[in-house]
């Protein structure tokens, strides 16, 4: 199978590994209470977009954009920036029940948007190497929400202490952080917001 992937391919596959290990951080900070764990796996967030980046530029340069390419991009990405951005917020304390279905309602928005994107990429590109405009946020946006995280644990704002508190509401824990994630979410399946792509 190797001999079928593209130089570009490898870089994704960095990605990919980013967004892995930033969930295994995740899980090593919840049972170690390090903040080096915390903030490794919020670090790897940067690094898989910079990969994120350089696989889309190499592709183009070297001509070699490929279905298998563009799939591996998708499933890449809902690690990276769908997965890994949500275990780090469970792990910073949004650990509610409605915080897990605020979580859970991020990671399913991103799926939706990658497969809607893979879908329409050939229409919005017109014939170009690439898209003209993204329908909607794209999932590496989810890099902010990470930054956020990090800064959050560097003031030592997670667990009992995250911003905006937190509200018994019905059975179940809700932290007002959690609407970041609510929000881009929203924003990733959005029709109507239309982003240029540099």
């Amino acid at each position: 199978m190797l001999r079928d992937f593209h130089l570009a391919d490898f870089f994704t596959l960095g990605n990919a590994a980013c967004g892995v290990g930033a969930v295994f951080l995740a899980m090593l900070y919840m049972a170690s209470g390090l903040d080096t764990h915390f903030f490794a796996a919020a670090a790897l967030a940067p690094a898989a977009f910079v990969f994120d980046v350089l696989d889309g530029r190499i592709a183009r340069a070297r001509h070699q954009h490929s279905a298998l390419g563009r799939e591996l991009d998708s499933l890449s990405d809902i690690i990276s920036f769908g997965v890994a951005p949500a275990a780090l917020g469970f792990a910073a304390g949004l650990d509610g029940g409605w915080d897990a279905a605020a979580l859970i309602f991020f990671v399913c928005c991103g799926v939706s948007r990658l497969a809607r994107y893979n879908v329409t990429a050939e229409s919005l590109a017109a014939g170009a190497d690439k898209v003209a405009y993204f329908e909607g946020t794209p999932i590496p946006s989810s890099v902010l929400i990470t930054a956020v995280l990090a800064l959050a644990a560097w003031q030592g704002s997670v667990g009992d202490d995250l911003w905006g508190g937190a509200y018994l509401l019905g059975p179940w824990e809700f932290h007002l952080m959690s609407l970041l994630f609510v929000l881009s979410g929203s924003l990733m399946i959005s029709k109507t917001l239309r982003i240029p792509k540099l």
